[in-house]
């Protein structure tokens, strides 16, 4: 049985894996692309499945509400696509769960808005038909992803890739990824004069 230690030390491995092979670098220029798409306009949407779709929610509310408590700014236009639970198993119910964040993308997304795609295999078959779909409609999408990067790998403009193929620690790096993603955003708003302080 590992310890509670054990899970600390893996975790820190895996992002000192994603610093030394310089994976990490790729988050800068995925920033830069969502605030000029924000800039322009649009709006970003976040995906995933379990625990990924909590991540999706958590970094959707950072942009939506606040993400640095002396930083009282604006909103940016977010929105995590697990949100509506009548929506979600109506789909599931009259068409199939594979077709839901396509069917989303569809109806809510516009040409020059940005997917980010949440998925430790990369191959959960909603997100990749999401990703396909918004690449069609003009969509940017950017793919938090880890181990290979299955199947989604080939539909991303750009991904963030966990070096590791145990869910734990890719979502852990997930999640600090998607905090640098944030305030990179922020930054890039601010500094541009689209966002204003309050």
């Amino acid at each position: 049985m590992s310890s509670s230690l054990e899970n600390f030390e893996k975790s820190i491995s895996v992002k000192k894996n994603v610093i030394a092979s310089k994976a990490y670098m790729v988050i800068d220029e995925i920033g830069f692309r969502v605030a000029e798409s924000i800039a322009n306009g649009n709006k970003v949407f976040f995906c995933g499945n379990g625990g990924s779709a909590a991540d999706a929610q958590h970094l959707a509310a950072e942009l939506l509400v606040r993400f640095r408590s002396n930083i009282n700014r604006q909103g940016i236009p977010a929105l995590a696509l697990a949100l509506d639970t009548s929506s979600l198993t109506a789909c599931g119910n009259d068409y199939s769960f594979d077709d839901y964040y396509m069917r989303m993308i569809e109806s809510l997304g516009s040409e020059g808005d940005c997917l980010i795609i949440i998925s430790t295999s990369g191959s959960s078959l909603n997100i990749v038909k999401a990703a396909n779909l918004a690449k069609g409609l003009g969509i940017n999408v950017f793919g938090f992803l880890g181990g290979s990067g299955g199947e989604a790998l080939k539909e991303c403009d750009l991904n963030f890739l966990v070096p590791s193929n145990e869910t734990a620690r890719i979502q852990e790096s997930h999640i600090t990824a998607g905090h640098a993603l944030i305030q990179v955003i922020e930054d890039k708003l601010l500094d541009s004069g689209y966002l204003a302080l309050k």
